[in-house]
């Protein structure tokens, strides 16, 4: 019986010690990456198989609170890459003095010339609202305040859907924007935190109109067969969002850190990507886009501002939207 025990605990202490030694990659997250019908499981099963190590995601709310994130943890933050932010943060971002550059050099499909040298994009989108087919439909923001329509937004604090509406409105109206807000503040039947919430409050008919994005009715026709749901085309056009990655500098695990930022621009993470983030993906593969992204809506002109700009603009732009949502 003793000899058992102790090929037990040795064979115990064997395993224990093989565990210790499988690496491990922490990478900061949003929610819906996470969930069981998003990326993440399909990225952390194809990225184990060629590294060997266990990759772990760590969920941390909306994209702006990401950095809200790392912001309060600082250098000793767990986190060895932060997967969510979006240019309207990479300056906030890069001040932190968090980040370190990915050295990547890759040929992307993203409506921009890209050179930040610490962020790398993995997908992009335009802002939309979504509705249903055959409701009122107005071209812009303001038809939309002047109509009766029942509307769920995002927090710009919390939410990078939310600060890109904040900055789609500003950029589309500059000194009118408070009055756009103002005329928006009756339409508004409530600000989630993040984009899951909005959208399920929308699907539970608590609203006619999300914030979403102009894919969002890809998800219904491919994976529900569902054509009811629609994206508003907007005659002021579309703000643009490039979701991006970037590596902390105080890594433990660098080597592990800059293959997956290498594995990310691949095939095997950017396949997934229209049909689980349902967003457009940062490199189009030779299949091209799945069956049901032809019918998706193409702004007239896209809105974007540059990162430095986001920095110079969004206190006011945030003040106008209190100011408006607290009368």
């Amino acid at each position: 019986m003793r000899n058992h025990l102790v090929t037990v605990a040795g064979l115990s202490l064997i395993a224990a010690g093989a565990q210790a030694q499988t690496p491990v990659l922490t990478v900061y997250t949003y929610d819906s990456f996470v969930t069981e019908w998003g990326p993440g499981p399909a990225i952390e099963t194809a990225f184990e198989a060629e590294c060997g190590c266990d990759l772990q995601f760590v969920s941390a709310g909306d994209g702006a609170s990401l950095l809200a994130r790392i912001l309060l943890e600082g250098p000793r933050t767990e986190a060895d890459i932060v997967l969510g932010l979006d240019t309207n943060l990479t300056d906030a971002a890069r001040r932190t003095g968090l980040f370190a550059p990915h050295g990547i050099e890759a040929t992307l499909d993203v409506p921009m010339f890209w050179t930040d040298p610490d962020f790398l994009p993995f997908d992009w989108g335009w802002f939309a609202f979504v509705g249903n087919a055959g409701g009122e439909m107005p071209s812009n923001f303001r038809e939309l305040a002047a109509s009766e329509l029942r509307i769920v937004i995002q927090d710009p604090r919390s939410s990078t859907p939310g600060l890109g509406l904040l900055l789609w409105v500003k950029t589309a109206y500059v000194d009118e924007a408070a009055d756009i807000w103002a005329g928006l503040a009756d339409n508004i039947v409530t600000v989630t935190p993040g984009w899951s919430e909005a959208y399920g409050l929308f699907l539970e008919g608590e609203a006619d109109l999300v914030l979403s994005y102009t894919t969002s009715p890809a998800y219904h026709l491919i994976a529900e067969d569902d054509a009811t749901k629609v994206a508003l085309p907007f005659t002021e056009g579309h703000y643009l969002q490039i979701e991006v990655a970037g590596k902390i500098a105080a890594t433990d695990v660098p080597e592990l850190a800059d293959a997956f930022m290498a594995f990310m621009i691949g095939q095997e993470f950017q396949s997934v990507i229209p049909t689980t983030n349902w967003m457009y993906p940062a490199v189009t593969g030779a299949e091209g886009l799945p069956a049901g992204f032809d019918t998706l809506i193409t702004p007239i002109q896209s809105l974007l501002l540059l990162p430095e700009e986001v920095s110079e603009i969004r206190d006011m732009a945030l003040e106008e939207w209190r100011a408006a949502l607290s009368q």
